[in-house]
């Protein structure tokens, strides 16, 4: 199997930050979120130092969504990156760490009335705005004399990306956005930049997750590069270009992940080339990697509960977990590698469905993997679960939420604790 980070095998156990897998069951219990801190830090400066052109402004904003909590903020505070938020919560958890605001882009196809006063009370830098309700709703809650508010506006430029239907977002029917191919999204995007109350800055468009074809990302630039042009044309300047994010990382065998130094160098390349000649520079270009930032960074380390063959065959591996902290599998019907932590190099016994503790036959973590016969009180770890399983992690049959530690350097530290029944009935009246 493939290792990342500070991943290895030592005497066939598994180790993630220099720290074994034994040793965090007994110090935190399972089911356990576990994150490579170094990882993480790295994969922030890799995009840093890849996406950059000598005569291109760039910016890299991370897509909060994927995994956030108060340690990932200071991570990312002090690595230099910007934030994407959707929602008050993801806004709220920022501020309580003081990421600057002018870092802050507020995402989302519907914010509420409270999240919009909230962002502008808060200062933040940038609202990506989805459509023109929402903009003329944001402009109700501009009070007083202050500057005007950055917005870009989300538009769909009608790429087909080959993901899973629900993670692509750029379709004509998507909910995101407005789409370039219809007259009136120009005619909103004037009536936008002339208002005084509000600085036009330009457009974002992102194309879906999880994709390994770099032709996705160099033809949305070059549409997007084209719009750009039809705006000029109207008398609309384009300061500011996000291309989303999307970058598919490995989850099992056979993914192919693109060498992101050379995507970039690419399409950096391309845009200033279409940029140039078009007349349309100068012109910043950003990007919202989420995933490919903490994905492959976090494994989900369980305890085997009991192993049974159903009279059709089906081979199990019950563990401690569910789809309440493992939803992607039964959403995405996504695929994900396992192994036992302490028999990592064992001979392969049988092909298992390795499944969780919720009272429903979808209850699926990993529907197939090869494994040595797993006995009772074995860890399991699933790999590349760092994005996307915290963040829609649920309390589906009244179970809690597991803990998320951060690993390096030999030693691991508690960064969201584990919750209680008690935590379970705080808000039951």
């Amino acid at each position: 199997m493939q290792l990342f980070g500070t991943q290895e095998i030592r005497n066939n156990q598994f180790y993630m930050g220099g720290v074994s897998m034994e040793e965090l069951k007994e110090t935190y219990g399972t089911p356990l979120y576990v994150m490579d801190e170094q990882a993480l830090t790295e994969n922030m400066r890799l995009f840093q130092e890849s996406f950059r052109h000598e005569r291109l402004d760039t910016e890299v904003i991370y897509a909060s969504k994927a995994f956030m909590n108060r340690a990932m903020v200071r991570l990312l505070k002090d690595s230099g990156l910007s934030l994407d938020v959707v929602s008050g919560g993801e806004l709220y958890t920022a501020a309580k760490e003081d990421f600057p605001r002018e870092r802050i882009y507020f995402h989302g196809n519907n914010k509420s009335p409270e999240e919009i006063a909230y962002a502008l009370k808060e200062g933040i830098g940038t609202f990506i705005v989805d459509h023109e309700l929402e903009f003329q709703r944001i402009a109700l809650l501009l009070k007083g004399d202050r500057r005007p508010q950055r917005i870009l506006l989300r538009v769909n430029p009608g790429i087909e990306a080959h993901t899973h239907e629900y993670i692509s977002t750029t379709k004509n029917d998507s909910k995101f956005g407005l789409s370039i191919f219809d007259e009136a999204t120009a005619d909103f995007i004037k009536k936008m930049a002339s208002d005084r109350r509000f600085d036009f800055r330009g457009l974002h468009c992102h194309i879906g997750s999880q994709i390994f074809e770099e032709e996705s990302f160099l033809k949305a630039a070059k549409t997007m590069v084209e719009y750009m042009r039809t705006l000029s044309e109207k008398g609309v300047q384009v300061r500011e270009l996000n291309l989303g994010g999307g970058f598919g990382v490995h989850y099992v065998q056979g993914d192919e992940p693109l060498n992101l130094n050379k995507l970039f160098e690419k399409l950096l390349a391309q845009l200033y080339t279409l940029l140039e000649k078009e007349n349309l520079l100068p012109v910043k270009i950003m990007i919202e990697p989420g995933r490919a930032i903490t994905a492959t960074a976090g494994i989900t380390l369980y305890e085997v509960g009991s192993v049974k063959k159903t009279f059709g065959g089906m081979h199990y591996v019950f563990v401690d977990g569910s789809m309440a902290d493992h939803i992607r599998t039964a959403l995405y019907d996504a695929r994900y590698t396992a192994k036992l932590t302490g028999r990592m190099m064992d001979p392969q016994s049988d092909t298992f469905r390795v499944t969780g503790k919720a009272c429903e036959s979808g209850d699926i973590l990993v529907k197939e993997v090869r494994l040595p016969l797993p006995r009772p009180g074995e860890l399991l770890a699933v790999f590349s679960t760092g994005a996307y399983h915290y963040s829609m992690a649920s309390n589906y049959n009244r179970l809690t939420k597991p803990p998320v530690v951060f690993v390096k350097d030999g030693g691991s530290r508690l960064v969201v604790r584990r919750e209680t029944y008690e935590d379970l009935i705080r808000n039951d009246l």
